[in-house]
């Protein structure tokens, strides 16, 4: 009777039927080890699915003693690999480590097997994520050849898109991409399971949108929702979800990426930890854009429980919240986190500069500058030259260049156009804007600022078009910032520096930075000759109509 409920839940499971499934196996004991084990395995699969993590784990560790037990090294080495990677989903790295190192035990002397190609892969992953290229693509052409040999659609496909990620980490964007190409053609010929279907789906996708490919992004990202839909218990719908949030952010359609990312950060919640974390991490930097500063920060505070850590993109929410220190605090730490890997610090560098511009750290800006001028030079994407531009305009404009801003910040806003990024657009506009202030050209400045504060208001981002709708008023004189009279402002009510900082959420040295460039620009070397210009320019009585 036990094989015949096996049998049963089998074919569910081929059916990808995972509830009828796991009921069936989960109704019986096996009558034999091996029975037991091929049900615990049933079960280990099912669970899976379903998001059962943690039922899966029991399972699958049940299976793994069972087979070792049964001196079937093969099917043991196989539950290792896969426990290696749902301790990983599970945010338990060293036990992962413990587990492929038993993986690596029971089928290391057997080079002919799919588990062995499946131990292989997992060490490639490894080996790319501690940065070891040269191992990981080495590892992955070893993998992709035995999936030829066996043959194995799946092992060659997973393989293809880790050599594919591995080049592009190299700087070979054109030759990963065709091994992730390669590797999409068996999961749309239906060749593959449903697991390595989603494995290169998901993984494309997430190429495309660290490339900046939006095109292909988006039609893959409709793709794997479609195929999604067909397994709505599966853990894949939550990661794909992910991924469709930030497209619709990027194109601004900011209230459906929340939804979005929202409901991916619940879907993985039990199942795939750090890429919950990543989703509520989605979940703040969209509600940032809509204005939504305390709800950005209860879902930052979520994604950093989950992962550990926080992400480069609440840097920015501490910089809409005037807390400039803790921003450079934040995006400084994420750069240490991420280390060698360019296209990680492609993606902090420009909020780098930002933050050390906000800081008036301009040495700061242009070190973070010129390290992602270095990069988009191997990674010549449409959107990392965009943000290039973005970035250099914003330190031009910064250092008072505003010839030179004024033309940079216009083809920023030419190629953002160009990508159809709303939000982007905006924000250099409104950059320009202040750079045709600084120029002394009032229509174009207000032009540029009407344009950007209606962009804004379009896609939602009301905080956004406020402050920019501040652009529009009468110039500060001297060339002074918002934040340096912020600071005049107090320091001519008689606040020392410690007070001011209070006040402002900045360090005592943040301020007496702003004291020194105040002085400066203003031609005075006294707190009572600065005093006297705030008042004289009636800076003191009309800031707080501002």
């Amino acid at each position: 009777m036990a094989c015949g409920d096996l049998d049963a839940a089998r074919a569910a499971l081929s059916r990808h039927a995972w509830q009828p499934a796991f009921d069936l196996a989960t109704g019986f004991a096996g009558a034999t080890a091996a029975i037991e084990a091929d049900r615990c395995e049933v079960v280990a699969e099912a669970a899976w699915w379903l998001g059962r993590l943690d039922e899966c784990i029991d399972a699958r560790e049940s299976a793994y003693r069972l087979f070792d037990d049964l001196g079937d090294h093969r099917r043991a080495g196989q539950c290792a690999v896969w426990l290696y990677e749902h301790h990983l989903m599970r945010a338990r790295p060293a036990m992962a480590s413990g587990w492929l190192r038993r993986a690596r035990r029971a089928v290391g002397d057997d080079p002919g097997s799919v588990a062995y190609g499946a131990l292989l892969l997992r060490e490639a992953e490894a080996a790319h994520g501690s940065g070891d290229f040269d191992r990981a693509a080495a590892l992955a052409t070893e993998v992709i050849e035995l999936g030829r040999t066996l043959p194995s659609a799946e092992l060659e496909a997973e393989a293809l898109q880790t050599k594919g990620r591995v080049l592009i980490d190299q700087g070979d964007v054109a030759t990963g991409m065709g091994h992730l190409d390669e590797a999409m053609l068996f999961a749309v010929e239906g060749r593959l399971g449903p697991y390595s279907t989603g494995k290169v789906y998901c993984s494309l996708i997430s190429a495309c949108e660290e490339l900046g490919d939006l095109e292909r992004a988006a039609e893959w990202t409709d793709a794997t929702l479609r195929w999604a839909q067909q397994h709505p218990f599966a853990i894949f719908p939550g990661l794909c979800r992910v991924h469709r949030a930030v497209v619709l952010k990027r194109r601004g359609a900011l209230a459906d990426a929340e939804r979005e990312a929202a409901r991916a950060s619940e879907e993985l919640a039990h199942s795939h930890i750090p890429n919950s974390g990543a989703a509520w991490a989605e979940v703040g930097d969209i509600r940032r854009r809509l204005g939504d500063l305390d709800r950005a920060e209860e879902a930052f505070g979520r994604a950093q429980e989950l992962c550990g850590r926080p992400c480069g993109e609440l840097a920015l929410l501490r910089l809409a919240q005037g807390r400039v220190d803790s921003a450079m605090a934040v995006v400084t730490g994420c750069l240490r986190d991420c280390g060698t890997n360019r296209l990680a610090r492609a993606r902090l560098l420009p909020i780098l500069v930002h933050v050390g511009v906000a800081a008036g750290e301009l040495d700061v800006a242009r070190d973070a500058l010129a390290e992602l001028t270095a990069i988009v030079t191997t990674y010549d994407t449409a959107i990392l030259r965009a943000t290039l531009l973005s970035t250099r305009g914003r330190l031009q404009l910064a250092e008072r260049d505003v010839v030179a801003a004024v033309a940079t910040l216009q083809a920023a806003i030419d190629a953002w156009q160009s990508l159809d990024l709303p939000y982007e657009v905006a924000t250099a506009r409104t950059l320009l804007g202040q750079a045709h202030h600084d120029a002394g050209d009032e229509p174009a400045a207000v032009e540029s600022f009407t344009i950007a504060m209606r962009l804004f208001e379009d896609i939602g981002a009301h905080l956004d078009a406020k402050r920019v709708l501040a652009g529009t008023r009468p110039a500060l004189p001297s060339g002074l910032t918002e934040r340096e009279v912020d600071v005049l402002r107090l320091l001519a009510t008689g606040r020392t520096n410690n007070e001011i900082a209070s006040e402002l959420c900045l360090s005592a040295k943040t301020v007496s930075r702003h004291v020194s460039n105040i002085f400066t620009k203003v031609g005075v070397n006294s707190r009572a000759a600065a005093t006297a210009f705030a008042f004289e320019h009636e800076l003191v009585d009309t800031r707080r109509d501002r």
